[in-house]
């Protein structure tokens, strides 16, 4: 999927729309107009893992939730796990509680934005809508109620987040050895209201979005025959079910068979990194075993992958849901538009869960214990809205970092999104004369994995992404499209 080196000029969608990030794609057609490689461009510089390198360690959970407005929560809460296992504790029970109840709030906002803000006018406007109408604003003078619901369900996903995190964007109360939020009697009260509206909502809105992404698939067949791509899947389990704060590592292969299973501490053992000359992201693959030959597979992380590992969610509303997914897509599922509906089936979870964690008595006790660090290593994960991320601390005996790796979501996926833009470029692209179908199916593929490429290369930017089309090298034609 590597560019081709001769002269180019620039296509460009100026600015991309509903993606975090700044980014480049290009496709690359042969003589006779056949796809050679299409892929993602990543421009923005990685450098925050150097920035981190002597601050207190103390400061990570605060520091890194700032890489990422869309995700602050998940680093939030990976640096805390990992300040946990740098000093050796265990956050109490009543802690790890709040912490995910926390991150439940995290999970419906994230999954709402992606659903109704980013991918939403996709699904209900079409992808042949104007852009200009085809956004959030387009939604609510279309679908007034839905758009009404779906803002108000994202926010109480960010009400959730705010009580228990102390602030919506970025959280401050997941500490090393817990938290410094205690749950009280009226919090309590609130939080269990917030939930309850949430599912009432849930119940109005999954029917529609059901409808409206069928209904996508069935106009764009090609979405559903063509946009497959089956790969091996990584996500998190604790006892057996699907954990976003805590657990092992496991990873399936492209049949659903189960291949490893891992803690934290070990993924430098079976994920290896590599270094692009042409992007600035990182891609990542997972090694099948740890013998030095061993075969290096791409992999999917993210709401897809992590059904696809699971099996089940373990709350009734959800895993009920999950058994008319799998009627309609399959088990595992590879269809790249379907991490829609596991979006859906997610935030279904994310609410019956928090439900659950309100009934449970011990999220009233104990939230911190002591920390001291004595020096040494600590790695912490959660699987953060779009897929696994993991931090990664060498820690001195003086509470300092001396240096840090991150792995995000969108590195894992990276390689999966190039070859999704291989395979809208293919339907869409190749043998088409409209520039219209070519912007609009690139970017949804792209929005179906939901990128974050701030957090993948730890910079800030602004969201313009360029789109190169060479036929032998040479320009096949311009698009300019307003802003």
């Amino acid at each position: 999927m590597t560019p081709n080196s001769a002269t180019t000029r620039t296509i460009k969608i100026d600015p991309v729309t509903r993606i975090e990030g700044h980014a480049k794609v290009f496709i690359d057609l042969d003589d006779d107009g056949v796809l050679k490689s299409a892929g993602l461009i990543v421009n923005e510089l990685r450098g925050f893992e150097k920035i981190l390198v002597g601050m207190e360690a103390d400061r990570m959970p605060h520091i890194t939730a700032r890489i990422c407005g869309v995700c602050p929560t998940a680093h939030h809460l990976a640096a805390s796990n990992a300040l946990d296992s740098a000093a050796g504790v265990q956050a109490p029970p009543a802690a790890m509680l709040l912490r995910e109840l926390m991150y439940m709030g995290h999970l419906i906002h994230s999954h709402s934005l992606s659903l109704f803000v980013l991918q939403g006018p996709d699904l209900v406007l079409g992808l042949d809508a104007d852009p200009a109408i085809r956004n959030i604003v387009g939604i609510v003078k279309a679908n007034p109620e839905v758009a009404k619901k779906a803002l108000r369900i994202r926010s109480i996903g960010q009400k959730i987040n705010e009580l228990v995190g102390g602030r919506g964007t970025h959280p401050v109360t997941s500490v090393a050895g817990g938290i410094t939020f205690v749950l009280d009697e009226a919090h309590a009260a609130q939080l269990t209201k917030w939930i309850s509206e949430g599912l009432v909502l849930m119940g109005d809105l999954a029917p529609v979005i059901k409808q409206l992404l069928m209904a996508t698939a069935e106009k764009h067949p090609s979405m559903l025959t063509e946009w497959v791509v089956p790969t091996w899947g990584a996500g998190t389990l604790k006892n057996g079910k699907l954990s976003m704060i805590e657990g092992s590592i496991a990873v399936i292969d492209q049949s659903g068979k189960h291949r490893l299973k891992f803690p934290t501490g070990d993924y430098d053992k079976y994920m290896s990194e590599s270094v692009l000359d042409w992007s600035y992201m990182k891609p990542v693959r997972i090694r099948e075993s740890l013998d030095a030959d061993a075969a290096l597979h791409d992999y999917r992380v993210g709401p897809l992958a992590r059904i696809n590992v699971a099996g089940q969610y373990g709350t009734e509303w959800a895993d009920r849901e999950y058994e008319t997914f799998k009627s309609v897509a399959g088990t595992p599922c590879h269809v790249t538009v379907f991490q829609a509906y596991a979006k859906l089936m997610e935030t279904i979870w994310a609410l019956e869960r928090g439900a659950e964690i309100m009934r449970d008595k011990a999220v009233f006790g104990q939230t911190r214990v002591p920390v001291k660090y004595a020096g040494g290593r600590g790695v912490g994960h959660v699987e953060a809205p779009r897929g696994t991320l993991i931090h990664d601390y060498e820690i001195d005996d003086q509470g300092i970092v001396r240096a840090a790796n991150l792995i995000v979501a969108t590195q894992q996926n990276y390689a999966l999104i190039n070859r999704s833009i291989e395979q809208a470029a293919v339907s869409h692209v190749v043998g088409k004369s409209s520039d219209d179908a070519l912007l609009n199916a690139v970017e949804f593929s792209i929005r179906c994995y939901d990128p974050c490429l701030s957090c993948a290369t730890h910079a800030l930017g602004e969201m313009p992404m360029e789109i190169t089309i060479r036929r032998s090298g040479q320009l096949l034609r311009s698009i300019r499209r307003a802003g």
